[in-house]
This record gives C-alpha cells, sequence and structure tokens, in this order.
C-alpha cells in the first residue's frame, strides 16, 4: 500500500492517537511503553502465571508488573485466568486482539534485535563527535 492510500486509511479512521484527548492514545502508550511491550512479548509464547511473567520480563518489579498487566486487561490485550485453588493460581494470556498486537510487536523487536550491530556502532560514531556520554 502506498503512502497516499495510507494516509486516507487514516483520515477516514475515527481515531486519532496524534490528538492527545484520543482514547488511542492511552492504548499506545500502554502497548509501547517499555513494560508494556515486553510483556506483551513476553505473553506471546504462551500463558504465564504472574511469578513466571516476572521472570521472563527482568528488571520488572512486581508493582509495576501489576499495574501493566490491569492496564493491557483493561485495554482487551490480556486475559487474566484466577483458579480457585490453595495457593491461588492465576494466568495470564494473550487475548485474539492482544495475539495481533503482539505479533506484530514482535516483529519490531525482531528487527531491533537482528540491527543492535548496526545501532551500537551508530552510539559510538555519535559518543565520538560528542565527546562521548
Amino acid at each position: 500500500m502506498d503512502t497516499t492510500q495510507e494516509r486516507t486509511q487514516e483520515q477516514e479512521l475515527p481515531y486519532n492517537v496524534f490528538a492527545k484527548t484520543c482514547p488511542s492514545r492511552g492504548t499506545l502508550e500502554h502497548v509501547t511503553g517499555r513494560w508494556g511491550a515486553l510483556t506483551l512479548g513476553a505473553l506471546y509464547d504462551g500463558a504465564l502465571r504472574f511469578n513466571e511473567l516476572r521472570r521472563r520480563v527482568d528488571g520488572v518489579s512486581e508493582k509495576m508488573l501489576s499495574q501493566t498487566l490491569h492496564a493491557l486487561e483493561r485495554d482487551g490485550l490480556v486475559h487474566r485466568e484466577a483458579q480457585p485453588t490453595n495457593p491461588p493460581r492465576v494466568d495470564y494470556e494473550l487475548t485474539p486482539l492482544g495475539r495481533e498486537l503482539a505479533r506484530r510487536l514482535t516483529g519490531l523487536i525482531h528487527f531491533v534485535e537482528g540491527r543492535m550491530d548496526e545501532v551500537l556502532e551508530a552510539r559510538a560514531r555519535y559518543d565520538e563527535t560528542r565527546g562521548g556520554l
């Protein structure tokens, strides 16, 4: 699809993420924030319990993961399944909408991982010309 067609389709959409009051902006922030993107990417391979997910998303605090999961669940991207066992078991998995989004996101993740040598070279060149950081 060429850019003219894309712009026409964008103009026909009822939501505009560039408008500060548009609800799509909040969802985009949930999805593209550090913990949202990593959580969605981690769940792409299948359902995980809270602590499994926390280990998979290295560095996220319990509080931030909980907040992220609540936001993604509210947006309809993650499903929370609580099992009435002792101790309670809670599993998180992507909804069909979340799975479609995560599929696209994992493409971006793989692109970034695959091009990191170029990024690191660019950083080194930048730092060299700017006197280091």
